[in-house]
């Protein structure tokens, strides 16, 4: 059945979520049985209204068809909210989400059902609140009785004021949208950082790609509904090439971290050893691993286990240079590529990752988990000459680390002539001294 609860998955998350999801979707019943109450029907509303949502089912089977990656994802499905808002009575916002969400449900991806039932609110509040303002703004008539077969007649839209208007709430759609859904996931995880989550710049760049093409949308529905049809394939076509850049970022993602797999490390690893060598310039590699990582699945379960380890790789990113590259090595273990970095740097970084890590404490499910790691560190023409030798060293020097009591930072053991020394500056247990 849809509603059971065990499937809402909703008691499980923090109560600020709860509260703010519940409050949500009880908003925007209130809002849809009054507009239903208070708004006349009238046949040409009925009419755009039926054909947007075709159009948009339409583009929901081309994403059944393209496939889509796991996680979060970017659609063109702003392009019908947009024409809905500008051409609809405020109401039409609250009830056009539904049938594209329950499609999008049960034809190309089961999600939690909250999450779904969460995503398609915010679209409709966020358009309830767009088309308001752009009514009040613009009061004439948008859609004409006439102008769904084109005969004469000129919508309010097609106009200077009007397309101010449509432009000034079709951003204020978008940020509406964006700042709830932010909102919730900042509550869900507070560590989340800003940037990754709102205004990097490629979330803008398709947040204005959207905006553009729903006022062209729209606009066109203005002057004639068969224009739809005209529109229709740019948008297929926008939302194909949207979808497989995701697809490919995909294939290069740890879905349970959002860092670079092990293939693509590798991939961007070896690029990077290759100029190194090239240049004479130094780099590091690091592998980190979480301490007694079985210990927290054992006793928190599986899930917290994986909040764990997406705050880690979360702190983790946050300490590194923009063009050091880190990926999930697999299991609780990361791997990093420093370039430029030489031996008293890689240590500074490997020493100032162990800290953070180690000072941050994770409040999951009314629970406060800390975390230590353990960080081996390998230095290229030191410790090796390729990425396979550099890989066995760093994790040589892991597991001196481990040995050594956990929670610390080690380099290899160096070897001359087979009898073992160590590197100038390893110190006798790990890089904080014994």
């Amino acid at each position: 059945m849809l509603f059971r609860p065990r499937e809402w998955a909703l008691l499980t998350q923090p109560r600020a979520v709860v509260g703010f999801v519940v409050t949500l979707v009880a908003v925007d019943a209130l809002l849809a049985i009054a507009g239903v109450w208070t708004t006349a029907l009238r046949s040409a509303e009925l009419l755009t209204a039926a054909a947007i949502v075709m159009s948009g089912a339409i583009c929901v089977e081309a994403m059944r068809r393209l496939g889509l990656p796991q996680g979060m994802v970017r659609d063109l499905l702003g392009t019908w909210w947009i024409p809905v808002v500008l051409l609809l009575p405020p109401v039409y916002s609250l009830i056009v989400p539904i049938p594209l969400y329950l499609l999008m449900q049960y034809r190309i991806q089961r999600a939690v059902v909250f999450r779904r039932v969460f995503s398609a609110a915010v679209v409709a509040l966020a358009g309830f609140s767009s088309s308001t303002v752009f009514h009040a703004l613009i009061p004439g008539p948008i859609i004409l009785l006439d102008g769904v077969t084109g005969a004469a007649g000129k919508s309010a839209l097609i106009s200077g004021e009007g397309i101010g208007a449509a432009i000034l709430c079709a951003v204020l759609f978008t940020v509406c949208n964006t700042v709830l859904i932010t909102g919730a996931i900042r509550m869900s995880v507070p560590e989340e950082p800003r940037r990754t989550t709102v205004w990097d710049s490629e979330s803008l760049l398709l947040d204005a790609v959207e905006v553009c093409v729903g006022l062209i949308v729209s606009l066109l529905c203005a002057l004639s509904l068969f224009l739809l049809l005209v529109a229709l394939p740019p948008v297929l076509l926008l939302q194909r090439s949207l979808l497989f850049q995701q697809l490919q970022t995909a294939a290069r993602t740890d879905p349970k971290t959002g860092l670079l797999n092990a293939v693509a490390w590798e991939r961007v690893a070896k690029t990077e050893l290759t100029r190194a060598l090239r240049t004479g310039c130094p780099l590091a590699v690091l592998i980190i691993d979480i301490d007694h990582f079985k210990k927290v699945n054992d006793t928190h379960g599986h899930l917290v286990g994986d909040q764990v380890l997406l705050n880690v790789a979360t702190m983790l990113s946050q300490q590194l240079r923009p063009y050091d590259v880190i990926g999930r090595f697999g299991g609780e273990e990361f791997v990093v590529l420093l370039p430029g970095a030489d031996m008293a740097e890689a240590c500074r970084t490997a020493e100032r990752l162990r800290t953070q890590v180690g000072r941050m404490a994770q409040p999951i499910n009314d629970i406060t988990i800390t975390v230590t790691v353990s960080i081996g560190v390998a230095l290229l023409r030191v410790h090796g000459r390729d990425l396979l030798e550099l890989m066995a060293a760093a994790d040589l020097a892991l597991y001196r680390a481990k040995d050594s009591g956990r929670d610390r930072v080690c380099l290899p053991v160096a070897t001359t002539a087979g009898v073992p020394v160590r590197s100038v500056t390893d110190p006798p247990t790990d890089s904080r001294g014994s």
